[in-house]
């Protein structure tokens, strides 16, 4: 179908079908990004009706890997990201080693040349960035010990692809394909190293280690200060504004000057902005880009797959869905189970990596282009990827129930590891696997309260840590649900009785004994998770009272028709103390400077911080 604007026709054909397919999936409560993906295949070449433009889609769809790495990066610290290094470095490299072993057994029983297996290997271990950043947001687990370990691992594996996709052309015609001239041997240091094959590593180590200096030492001073002297203009369109461009040119910049992947300088350029004191307005003002974006990557994907391989290869796509769901998560849980982690940590991450994507297309075609690999495997890695991102939910479904029985045959006590700890280790400091560890907060026994009468307080961050000082000054007995690691500290440091998990699971919903409590206390901000929750509790105590929090009047209403008897509005709230202190005529001439300067995204940030 001829059109004069494939852009707009992309994003209108692939946004439009993805919000049809993606409410119909979560009508029938399957995860919304099946829905994405089908529409993806419908709007792609291999079907009958429109075609997208599908280097258009990939492009918009790097953006929206560009923008989530950089929201991680938002809640990281160069200090959360050392802390893991003792597992994601070795349980990364380990884990494409076999991965990239099974998928080489695998193109050997083909009849393909080593290359190939290796090349097929390494598209088959490396998970995707979207999927896996996308399954730990969905469960709130960013931030907590066993998110940490995930992202870390993942950060190994895009420096380990990015080697990978730099060395590729430069040994391409050793291995038997078509030699090319790789893109990162002209450099001003290019003497230092030569032009060798470990010359081309030398130079790769060099360039991103020159990048991570260069974000550190000068990313950190000029990034948050750019953004605190737009704070100052008070303009919300400049703030948000300087948000994207220093999200996509840091990334663009780190891929073309130092040849890191433009993932992973978005997440620097997140780390390093962490840093200022206006990183959760930044996080905000980019997150809706961020979703919108993501949804394009699935849908990218989705036009990549021809549903006709199928049926041509059944009996090969199962294998190579084994390697990636079954091969990559037994490896990962293996490693993470020798350092000594708990059971839930290993299978969390084990579910988070049976899955590969985007570096997987890229090494895929990289392949094909060299001569190195089939076209036969790039449509069995395309194949594998699809599949195993649908199956992705069931997975994470999986490892939750698999863990009782995993612990029984392993001989644990229910619901801990090991030593019922994730090793905490601190940067510069080496972790010994089997040494002794302390309890880790993100790994607690999840054991029923004991409470009864009591308040059920969801949510310690701005909101909730105020709602929790104020009971706690009035002696009401209560207890707090988080998943924050850095929350649930704090809690346990003031004494407070706390239960980690989301709220919105029913198992942690449950050990704070809803059928016993008298209050239950929404601060979180999310209207839908908090609609989950508002169910669960009118099921198991119909007369417990709920407050909630929302932003609009649509979700005062969501919330209300769903059982809560007072919703809370911010806005309303705020509107209300403006009002009686302009009544009161307390209202002091000194205040004049502060309300001049009360309007933008740094008031806003030191109002609600």
């Amino acid at each position: 179908m001829p059109h004069s604007t494939p852009l707009i026709a992309t994003l209108v054909a692939g946004l439009g079908l993805a919000f049809i397919f993606g409410a119909l999936a979560a009508r029938f409560r399957i995860p919304p990004l099946v829905g994405y993906l089908i529409a993806g295949v419908l709007v792609g070449p291999h079907t009958p009706g429109f075609v997208a433009d599908g280097e258009l889609a990939l492009q918009l769809a790097e953006i929206g890997v560009i923008l989530l790495m950089f929201g991680v990066g938002l809640h990281f610290s160069l200090k959360d990201l050392l802390s893991v290094r003792a597992i994601a470095v070795p349980g990364a490299i380990v884990q494409i080693a076999f991965a990239t072993a099974l998928g080489a057994a695998l193109a050997w029983a083909l009849g393909w040349s080593t290359s190939a297996g290796l090349v097929f290997g390494l598209a088959l271990s490396v998970a995707s960035t979207v999927v896996l950043l996308r399954a730990l947001q969905e469960r709130r687990l960013i931030e907590t010990e066993r998110g940490r370990i995930a992202v870390g691992w993942l950060i190994v594996e895009d420096l380990a692809m990015v080697l990978a996709l730099v060395l590729l052309p430069a040994v391409a015609g050793a291995m038997g394909g078509t030699e090319q001239t790789t893109s990162v041997s002209p450099s001003a240091f290019g003497h230092w190293f030569g032009s060798g094959v470990w010359g081309i590593i030398g130079m790769t180590l060099a360039k991103v280690a020159a990048f991570v200096a260069v974000m550190l030492v000068v990313g950190r001073r000029v990034i948050p200060w750019v953004l605190h002297y737009v704070a100052h203009t008070g303009s919300r369109e400049l703030f948000r504004l300087a948000v994207l461009a220093i999200a996509l040119g840091v990334a663009f910049g780190a891929a073309h000057l130092f040849g890191v992947s433009l993932a992973l300088g978005a997440f620097f350029a997140g780390m390093v902005m962490s840093e200022s004191e206006l990183s959760h307005r930044a996080a905000e003002e980019s997150l809706p880009l961020r979703d919108a974006f993501s949804v394009l990557f699935f849908v990218s994907v989705g036009m990549l797959f021809d549903p006709a391989s199928l049926m041509d290869s059944p009996w090969l796509i199962l294998a190579v869905l084994l390697i990636i769901v079954v091969g990559k998560s037994a490896a990962a849980f293996l490693i993470v189970v020798a350092f000594r982690y708990p059971v839930g940590t290993a299978l969390m991450i084990s579910a988070s990596l049976a899955q590969i994507g985007e570096f997987s297309f890229i090494l895929a075609d990289l392949g094909v282009g060299l001569g190195l690999l089939p076209e036969q495997g790039r449509d069995l890695i395309l194949a594998g990827a699809i599949l195993s991102i649908v199956l992705n939910p069931l997975a994470f479904a999986a490892a939750s129930r698999m863990k009782p029985w995993v612990e029984a045959r392993m001989g644990l006590p229910a619901s801990s590891g090991p030593t019922a700890a994730a090793p905490a280790v601190e940067p510069g400091q080496a972790f010994t696997p089997g040494a002794a560890t302390e309890p880790s907060v993100a790994e607690e026994k999840l054991e029923p309260t004991k409470l009864t009468g009591h308040a059920i307080l969801i949510g310690y961050g701005r909101v909730g840590a105020l709602v929790a000082a104020s009971m706690k000054e009035e002696g009401l007995p209560f207890l707090v649900i988080e998943d924050s690691d850095k929350m649930r500290a704090k809690l346990q440091a003031q004494g407070i009785e706390t239960i980690a998990g989301n709220g919105a699971s029913r198992e942690t919903f449950a050990a704070a004994n809803p059928a016993g409590a008298t209050r239950l206390i929404l601060a979180i901000p999310n209207a839908f998770e908090a609609g989950r929750i508002i169910g669960q509790a009118k099921a198991a105590n119909p007369q417990i009272s709920i407050v909630a929090r929302a932003h609009s009047d649509a979700e005062v209403d969501h919330l209300v028709n769903l059982g809560a008897h007072e919703v809370i509005m911010g806005e309303r709230e705020i509107a209300r103390g403006m009002v009686e202190a302009v009544l009161s005529g307390k209202l002091a001439p000194r205040l004049a400077d502060e309300v001049a300067v009360g309007f933008g995204p740094l008031a806003e940030a030191t109002a609600t911080g």
